[in-house]
């Protein structure tokens, strides 16, 4: 179990740095459009959500070859923690600011850290108890659609809440 611990306190590590670094990459890109296709475009709270999302994707692809003998149920337990932890970033958002009437760069910070620790705490206790094996097929179906959705998403953009931008 310590491997295993030591594999989540680096992903929480890596995903919370490249996570808050990726803010800036399309700026820094000069507005590349496939750089937008997995950072922030705007200030959405749609857009956000890719902060997590690709992060500890790529984080899960570097890390469940090196998991999966010792920790058969890896693969499934991150893919369960990306989807928990990109929903939690809307969650959360939305209900410190319904509950404020605005947002805080302090509070939307710790929002995302937060999303970042139960998404990895998360895949922890699922890796120890296989609970979201049987599920395995689903849960990569619906990271797949995740990643259309931002794709499609970025150019075309629903009129609604999520994807405007906060006042």
């Amino acid at each position: 179990m310590k491997r295993l611990t030591r594999y989540m306190i680096i992903g929480s590590v890596f995903v919370s740095i490249f996570g808050t670094l990726s803010h800036f990459f399309y700026e820094w890109s000069d507005n590349s459009i496939i750089v937008g296709l997995f950072s922030p475009v705007n200030e959405s709270t749609w857009e956000h959500m890719k902060l997590l999302f690709f992060p500890m994707l790529l984080f899960s692809i570097w890390a469940i070859p090196r998991l999966k003998s010792d920790y058969p149920c890896i693969a499934s337990s991150l893919l369960s923690g990306i989807l928990l932890g990109t929903a939690l970033i809307p969650v959360i958002f939305y209900t410190y600011t319904g509950l404020l009437g605005y947002n805080l760069l302090a509070l939307d910070i710790s929002t995302f850290i937060l999303s970042v620790i139960i998404a990895f705490y998360t895949a922890y206790r699922l890796t120890t108890s296989c609970r979201m094996q049987k599920y395995s097929q689903i849960l990569c179906v619906a990271i797949c659609i995740v990643m259309v959705c931002f794709v499609l998403f970025t150019f075309w953009t629903p009129d609604i809440g999520l994807f405007a931008s906060p006042d």
